[in-house]
């Protein structure tokens, strides 16, 4: 009996050990949930605007009790957009702030950051919002993206290029290893298309005004036709204020990573651009998520402007809070992969679905023109 005490006081210990190990950020009235974003202090329109759609959406549960009776609380760091930053922000909100989850990048770079954490921390990383192919090649069992990927987003634009008659395409891109990826989808997306990709223009965080310089003579000297982007939309529109001031005929597409925004800080050079997007036009009231969405944000923020990027924001929080749910009364790191190991996430008309062998989230593009006003015509 005293050799057995101690081994049953051992066990005890060692269970209570991995119970609280797997309950981090699970408290009984809360759950602290790990946000790394690129809010730049405030500066960055895009991602200022995606977290207003998640408060919103997250005020809104909170209001009515929460998941299983707890807050849903963000622990929110922002990386500055800074990979290394986006980096060590995870690492900290795990190791530190013990979150129970990551939540909610945006941006390519310090989403993939992010995932390196996630991963060598063995934490789930939920809702990045970037369409980065590494948070889905090869399969990442810890991350659960929600919106679509890039690669089918460059799909529908140079489908649509196609469409009109262009066959001579441009094409900017980071010029990192996640870049070198989106430009290996577009040379095969052209080829299958029966396009040539005739400009391919990598950029470092710290372009300067020469470089653009030269982007422009490459798009020039390669009569490309059509040029998209992949995210980094204030160095996109650098290329586009300095192409128009020298007169290039070249159509300028782009990628729905702060769509709203560009256009607004464009104004008229923005007329005829073809974005794509991955939620739903925020304005419009077509769709059951969009009419939620416009409600919530009208009462909780009144006169705040409805942009793709706060949709974004709220369809991605409301992503979340489901996933939070399928995790049961009493949730664990565990228990949340469980939920998500066979789930199809009703998001008020919107499906995101996962599997274990394949976290798809939402396969959702659509087609935007800017309109001479400045609008969004899908």
């Amino acid at each position: 009996m005293k050799h057995f005490l101690p081994r049953l006081f051992a066990g005890c210990l060692a269970l209570a050990l991995s119970w609280a190990m797997a309950a981090d950020g699970v408290t009984k009235n809360q759950l602290l949930i790990g946000q790394n974003i690129t809010l730049q202090g405030g500066k960055n329109d895009y991602g200022m605007a995606v977290q207003d759609g998640i408060q919103a959406y997250l005020n809104l549960i909170n209001s009515r009790g929460g998941v299983n009776g707890r807050q849903v609380v963000l622990k929110t760091l922002d990386d500055d957009n800074k990979s290394s930053q986006a980096e060590a922000n995870a690492r900290q909100l795990v190791e530190q702030d013990k979150v129970f989850i990551l939540f909610g990048s945006i941006e390519g770079g310090p989403s993939t950051a992010v995932m390196k954490a996630a991963i060598d921390l063995k934490v789930p990383f939920f809702g990045p919002i970037a369409g980065s192919p590494t948070l889905r090649r090869p399969h990442q069992p810890l991350v659960f993206p929600v919106r679509a990927e890039h690669r089918e987003e460059f799909r529908a634009l140079l489908a649509y290029g196609k469409s009109i008659g262009t066959t001579r395409v441009g094409f900017m891109r980071a010029d990192s290893e996640t870049g070198q990826q989106h430009l290996a989808n577009v040379k095969l997306l052209c080829q299958e298309l029966g396009m040539e990709l005739v400009a391919d223009l990598p950029f470092k965080s710290d372009v300067a005004d020469a470089q653009i310089d030269q982007m422009v003579g490459q798009l020039e000297k390669g009569r490309a036709q059509i040029v998209f982007n992949h995210g980094s939309p204030g160095v996109y529109e650098k290329l586009i204020r300095k192409s128009r001031a020298q007169g290039l005929p070249t159509s300028f597409y782009a990628v729905n990573s702060g769509s709203a925004q560009m256009a607004k800080h464009l104004g008229p050079l923005a007329h005829g651009m073809v974005f794509t997007q991955v939620v739903p036009s925020p304005w419009e009231r077509k769709t059951a998520i969009t009419r939620e969405y416009q409600e919530e944000l009208a009462r909780q923020k009144p006169g705040r402007e409805f942009s793709y990027g706060s949709l974004e924001g709220y369809v991605t929080a409301k992503a979340l809070v489901a996933a939070l749910r399928l995790a049961g009364p009493e949730p664990t790191r565990e228990s949340f992969l469980a939920g998500l190991s066979n789930a199809s996430l009703d998001l008020n008309g919107l499906r995101a679905v996962y599997s274990r062998e394949q976290h798809t989230g939402l396969n959702f593009v659509d087609l935007s023109i800017v309109t001479r006003e400045g609008t969004f015509r899908h």
